[in-house]
């Protein structure tokens, strides 16, 4: 197992959370850890190492790719202008994911930075069917997709740690 279930971060024993925003909450909050600890003890170059040519993915390139998007999704919800790309062009977040302990740090900081911004923007729309932004996104569909995109990203870690150690997800 990837980890003692007694030691797992994830809150998954007993009764769940108590309606639809809180469960919604939670499986974001549990694939956040998951994306974590597929990426925990693994040096800077294991972190940016990509999968197979001519993919670009890396566990870092993921981490920066969530730091991107969390801040998009912001973007979704906002009136006004959009905030502008974090690592530039389009894919940058995976192409430029170079091993160095510096991209790294600054990559974690930016997903925990964008997380908590975005998380921030949306504590204060608690009605899952109030719609936002200029595109009148329901915050449900938010909330979904941001699971969704985890989860996904999720399975890539897992085949991604996978190639680089021999530890499976679990």
């Amino acid at each position: 197992m990837w980890v003692d279930p007694a030691d797992d971060p994830r809150d998954t024993e007993g009764a769940g959370p108590e309606g639809e925003l809180a469960t919604l909450l939670d499986f974001l909050t549990n694939y956040r850890i998951t994306l974590r600890m597929k990426c925990e003890g693994l040096d800077a170059e294991q972190l940016a190492r990509r999968s197979v040519p001519p993919s670009t993915m890396s566990l870092l390139g993921l981490v920066r790719h969530l730091a991107e998007v969390e801040r998009d999704w912001r973007n979704w919800i906002s009136d006004g202008d959009p905030l502008p790309k974090l690592y530039g062009e389009r894919d940058a977040d995976f192409v430029n994911a170079v091993a160095e302990q510096a991209e790294v740090d600054a990559a974690y900081r930016d997903l925990e930075r964008e997380q908590a911004a975005t998380d921030a923007a949306l504590a204060g729309h608690p009605d899952l069917g109030e719609r936002l932004g200029k595109d009148r996104i329901p915050v449900r569909e938010l909330l979904v997709h941001r699971i969704e995109e985890y989860a996904r990203h999720c399975g890539h870690a897992d085949l991604l740690r996978e190639r680089i150690d021999g530890r499976v997800g679990q």
